[in-house]
């Protein structure tokens, strides 16, 4: 995950387990703010209710952007295939 790929307001989920804050690998979350010069992200963690049960900075390797529409082709990096 590269640091241009994150934005305010991304829907994100986490690739790795957070046993901490009892956050596991596919949550689901909302990037609220940009840190570190880009290095780091804000992550709120919400129930279905909209009420937020955890927030923490997340560093981009540990969470991944989710995308809701078809991808065009320019702005896709490199398809790997098996």
């Amino acid at each position: 995950m590269t640091t241009s790929t994150v934005k305010l307001l991304d829907v994100v989920a986490l690739t790795v387990d957070l046993p901490q804050y009892n956050l596991r690998r596919g949550q689901v979350g909302t990037v609220v703010e940009t840190l570190a010069g880009g290095t780091a992200f804000e992550v709120e963690f919400s129930d279905r209710s909209g009420r937020t049960y955890e927030s923490l900075g997340l560093r981009p390797e540990q969470i991944m952007v989710l995308y809701f529409e078809p991808i065009a082709p320019s702005s896709m990096t490199e398809m790997v295939t098996a």
